[in-house]
């Protein structure tokens, strides 16, 4: 769950990235699981199973033998992995993560989740923590959309989004290697689990 978590986020900053917009529920579920801070079990993190299953899907594009890996997806995968190992070695960036995050859950009492303020807020933590553990990830798509404010903050957000799920990723026992090693076995996890929702 926590794997498909990261897909289906960075499939959102693509699908931004390339068109500008984004489906307000889809953001909703996945920014959503950033606030999730002390969950009883994963899928508390994933109430929305509908976007799990973007994610399952898009496992098995990445994963299976077909022709419909993205370079693209993979890229943004390996970064977001990387600066999840940073943030791990980093002294104080989880605590200062989870102090930001907890101003979010105060400015919730007052807007939804996917006002342009709280998304503000969500990308801004991105910037101020995450962004600054390593190298920035070049997001590819139309130059047009991503000159627009709205849309880097989105995007910014969306990766903190993917953040939180390598994260839990990674307290559940995930390792990159596993992505080599047990590609059939996480490939044929994400297939049971999406004809399972």
């Amino acid at each position: 769950m926590a794997f498909a978590g990261i897909l289906q986020a960075i499939g959102q900053v693509q699908y931004l990235a390339r068109h500008g917009e984004s489906d307000k529920d889809a953001l909703a579920a996945t920014l959503n699981t950033i606030l999730v801070t002390e969950p009883e079990s994963t899928a508390d993190v994933y109430q929305d199973k509908a976007i799990l299953d973007n994610g399952y899907q898009l496992i098995q594009n990445q994963l299976g033998d077909g022709g419909n890996k993205d370079v693209e997806t993979t890229r943004y995968l390996v970064g977001v992995l990387a600066l999840e190992r940073k943030l791990a070695h980093s002294p104080n960036g989880l605590g200062m993560l989870a102090e930001r995050i907890n101003q979010v859950h105060r400015q919730l009492t007052h807007f939804a989740i996917t006002d342009e303020q709280v998304i503000a807020n969500l990308a801004s933590i991105y910037s101020d923590i995450i962004s600054e553990l390593g190298p920035k990830l070049q997001i590819s798509g139309n130059p047009d959309c991503l000159k627009q404010s709205l849309v880097q903050q989105k995007i910014r957000a969306l990766l903190l989004a993917a953040m939180r799920s390598a994260v839990l990723w990674r307290q559940l026992g995930g390792k990159r290697r596993h992505l080599v090693f047990a590609r059939k076995s996480i490939f044929d996890t994400a297939k049971q689990s999406q004809n399972n929702n």
